[in-house]
């Protein structure tokens, strides 16, 4: 069977329009495919381990073949622990609203916990990183209050979607589809901008 993980990096629970329009994207899969496993990852629910000194010194400790201590060890065990879900997955439906030009940073904490060497990337010194979690599908969904692409620098930035973009294709996964409901204040009618990336996240699933 085919299990999806769908990660909500949002905060505004049933507020959240990008998880709305993940919601929309899963149920067009779902219903296509009754016996999809969908399981979802709330991230500000979650209650994420910190990936703080002793975690930091875990993961030095790996590298230069020293023992971990106790406390290190618990550490990386707790992280482990959250990559493995992540790795569990066949597909992924991320949800993320843009704050302040970047991703909200509950999804880096995350991002940093479950990118590990051994676990999602390994590095050679002549051929550099390559992902281990190959074989995998995502989808990104992005939400912003203002910004759009083309927009004037005036209406702000987006460092959101290239990390996202970057860091997937850095842990492997190269097959990526993205939903965007953007800007929700420039848009004359922001009811059928909705509307318009809802259509796009059936379309999507239809094709999926």
């Amino acid at each position: 069977m085919t299990t999806l993980l769908h990660i909500n990096a949002s905060a505004r629970g049933a507020h959240s329009q990008s998880r709305a329009l993940a919601q929309t994207f899963i149920e067009g899969l779902t219903a296509r495919d009754p016996e999809l496993i969908v399981e979802t990852l709330d991230l500000f629910e979650a209650e994420l381990p910190e990936f703080g000194t002793h975690a930091a010194e875990a993961k030095l400790a790996l590298f230069t073949g020293r023992d971990q201590t106790p406390e290190q060890l618990v550490a990386w065990e707790q992280a482990r622990t959250v990559f493995d879900r992540f790795a569990a997955a066949d597909q992924y439906v991320i949800n993320i609203p843009i704050w302040n030009a970047g991703v909200p940073y509950i999804f880096k904490q995350w991002v940093d916990i479950v990118t590990q060497p051994g676990w999602a990337f390994t590095f050679d010194p002549e051929t550099g990183y390559s992902g281990l979690l190959t074989q995998k599908r995502a989808v990104t969904v992005y939400t912003s209050g203002v910004h759009q692409p083309g927009v004037p620098v005036e209406f702000g930035s987006d460092f959101a979607t290239p990390f996202v973009q970057d860091w997937l294709n850095f842990v492997g996964i190269k097959d990526i589809a993205e939903i965007r409901f953007a800007p929700t204040v420039l848009t004359e009618d922001a009811q059928a901008g909705f509307a318009t990336a809802q259509e796009r996240a059936r379309e999507l699933a239809a094709g999926y």
